[in-house]
């Protein structure tokens, strides 16, 4: 491995990096809400730093409170019995093999497995403003708007006028636990024309996470704790949790509705602690100051952690933007996806596709932790593996395959859902192995090899029991859902992209099995060395075997053929090839068909075919989909306002880029155009 002159530690002001950065809005931005939170619990704020006007986010991005434990399932209906959901089989080389993919005939307990469980909205936090007439507050009330989010902090503070009285309201999220402190200054309060409001809706798969028209279909339980303490005992359904209430003196709390509850103050400042937890966890909520310095102890460590990049010396007038979004995007992973279990594609800042998590796309939400030398945040959700083996192993036997196939679409217990692709997808299957082998780089240990051992040994016994054996060696054949998804599940056969990871995961386990002192499994050998080859035509490569209008008729979405060295390291790739492959892709393809983890990934194939230029150019791909809002957010569409891959992908790039790779050329930031771009960086890692 090439070490391509990394800038020498303690060169970077990090604080000075990060602060170039922080968010002021100065009027409501409903299409950019600000997010605090903890990679376990987030909570996005309207311009009050509260969740005030929901109404008027809600077309764009809902203002939610979720956490990675929380979560609800609505009873089946009348005459819908999940368990008794029938899977279509599919001829796979002679003999049928179950999929739960066809929803005809059986709609209601297909839909209630999709939907089920759903990330649930844990409560509402908002202001209560009366205008002197009596009238609640409108978003157009509000004056002389000034909002910030420090991120060197992770303190939110957001000051406007109300009919020319000034309020300010700090929140910020706790480091260690799910605690959201809120402080608010305003003259307003002890004119009894401001309160600090909680409520609570029911469970709901759709964006908002919520349904606030059910409310007898749940119960809220008020406990007074004592002076300025109180707790509220949610109850939905099979789901429970508590939140806990810590305020100040001389203000109090009542209940204002079922499931809303009011806290006024006659003074100028209101200081409120609100920790939720699961009903079985016990909690002391702290004060206010205490969630202060536990959000600053916290957001410090982690800019003072790991790795920092620097843009401020290149003269390319695309730098500074590219700096906003990696500093920007370092803050949304931190809040979204540095939790215990993977992080759906819109982390904990709203609902899509139910809550759920896609396994293929933790490796965009994770990777980068590692190749920012920040890999403890990316194993937090690496243990979620081990837990749901179980699962694994009872769809590969229910499969008649060896070893563990991963689910796709799945909640904490990892139950696959039905859908017309997602049991069909392959390329999450090698995504352990990949984490795996960046654990070991970190830590070269035993303890690391016995950690990951089974999970590293039945997912390639998998791998290798999937493959087809041929008089010709080993393909991969019907029926899959390729990386693009667009492909036809029953005739592709040898996708590129697929055949590429393959090779690698199976080479990755041999070497695993040595590090543990036992033979070489000469099978994954046989098949590593037999493999069919990535499929080309014209020396560029095509998406699967015999798709010879790969760069005219199916030049949309994911271009992954360009994924096989770049996102992988290229196992039995041609650079050649691939270097052409890149260039086909840059000139042919349809980007706005494309996805936001799209772009980077291009950019990382650019940089190791040792085009720079293509790298930074696919960076700045004008595309919708490859924009990046005030708030940091890659949007996608209406329904998809917040994309976490393209933020996690921007990342893994540009590390990359600045750190280099094997066999990349030996000068600093080769994945950068030597003209222009002047990179400082420290603590990066290289990629696999």
């Amino acid at each position: 491995m090439n070490c391509v002159n990394p800038t020498p530690p303690g060169r970077i002001d990090r604080r000075a990096v990060v602060d170039r950065h922080r968010v002021v809005f100065h009027e409501a931005d409903v299409a950019h809400p600000l997010t605090v939170g903890n990679g376990e619990f987030a909570f996005t704020a309207d311009v009050t730093g509260l969740q005030t006007f929901p109404e008027a986010y809600a077309a764009r991005t809902p203002l939610c409170t979720l956490s990675q434990w929380g979560w609800h399932t609505t009873p089946p209906g009348d005459g819908v019995d999940p368990t008794t959901i029938r899977f279509k089989d599919y001829d796979t080389d002679g003999r049928p093999v179950p999929y739960l993919t066809d929803r005809d005939g059986q709609e209601a307990a297909f839909d209630w497995l999709r939907h089920n469980p759903h990330r649930l909205h844990l409560g509402r936090l908002a202001l209560s403003l009366k205008r002197q007439d009596g009238n609640d507050a409108q978003l157009a009330d509000l004056t002389d708007i000034v909002q910030e989010l420090d991120l060197w902090t992770g303190m939110l503070t957001s000051c406007f006028r109300f009919e020319g009285v000034p309020v300010r309201v700090q929140t910020c999220c706790a480091g260690d636990e799910d605690v959201l402190a809120v402080r608010v200054d305003s003259s307003l309060l002890r004119k009894d024309r401001l309160a600090v409001t909680l409520s609570f809706p029911y469970g709901s798969p759709e964006m908002n996470a919520a349904d606030w028209s059910r409310p007898d279909a749940h119960q809220t339980r008020l406990r007074p704790d004592g002076p300025q303490r109180a707790t509220l005992d949610r109850t939905l359904d099979e789901t429970a949790y508590r939140v806990r209430l810590g305020w100040n003196e001389p203000a109090a709390l009542s209940q204002t509705g079922g499931h809303a509850f009011a806290l006024t103050s006659g003074n100028d400042t209101l200081e409120l602690s609100v920790g939720f937890v699961p009903a079985h966890v016990s909690l002391d909520v702290p004060s206010v100051s205490e969630v202060e310095r536990s959000s600053a102890r916290t957001w410090e460590a982690y800019w003072n952690s790991g790795a920092a990049i620097d843009f401020s010396e290149c003269t390319d007038p695309r730098a500074g933007e590219l700096e906003r979004r990696v500093v920007l995007s370092q803050y949304l992973m931190r809040v979204n996806c540095a939790g215990a279990i993977p992080p759906q594609e819109s982390g904990l800042t709203c609902n899509t596709w139910y809550g759920k998590f896609h396994l293929e796309m933790h490796w965009w939400h994770g990777v980068h932790f590692a190749l920012w030398g920040r890999l403890p945040l990316l194993e937090k959700s690496l243990g979620w593996y081990h837990d749901i083996m179980p699962r694994a192993r009872e769809i590969a036997e229910r499969q008649g395959y060896a070893g563990v196939r991963w689910p796709k679409m799945v909640g904490p217990e990892g139950i696959d859902s039905p859908s017309p692709v997602a049991p069909l997808l392959l390329w999450q299957q090698p995504h352990p192995i990949y984490f795996a082998e960046l654990c070991y780089r970190e830590r070269p240990t035993r303890a690391t090899l016995e950690h990951w051992g089974a999970v590293v040994e039945l997912t390639a016994r998998f791998m290798a029991d999937y493959v087809t054996p041929t008089a010709d060696g080993y393909t991969i054949t019907p029926p899959f859902k390729a990386v693009q998804e667009n492909n036809d599940p029953l005739t592709s056969r040898n996708p590129a992209f697929e055949l590429t990871y393959w090779r690698f995961g199976l080479r990755v386990a041999n070497a695993w099995r040595e590090r543990l002192g036992q033979p070489r499994e000469s099978t994954w050998d046989d098949i590593r060395a037999n493999l069919a080859p990535p499929p080309q035509q014209d020396g560029r490569y095509l998406f699967h075997e015999g798709l010879h209008d790969t760069y005219t008729q199916w030049n949309w979405e994911h271009p992954a053929i360009v994924g096989l060295r770049g996102v992988l390291p290229g196992d039995g790739v041609d650079p050649v090839v691939h270097r052409a492959t890149v260039e086909a892709v840059m000139n042919n393809w349809q980007f706005d068909r494309c996805w936001g983890w799209d772009f980077p990934m291009l950019a990382m194939a650019a940089a190791r075919a040792e085009r720079p230029d293509l790298a930074v150019d696919a960076l700045f791909i004008d595309s919708v989909k490859n924009t990046y809002g005030a708030n940091g957010h890659n949007y996608q569409r209406p329904s998809l306002p917040v994309y976490l891959p393209g933020n996690g992908g921007l990342l893994a790039a540009v590390a990359l880029m600045a750190w280099g790779w094997e066999g990349a050329p030996n000068r600093n930031a080769p994945g950068f155009p030597k003209a222009g771009w002047i990179i400082r960086h420290e603590g990066l890692r290289p990629p696999l």
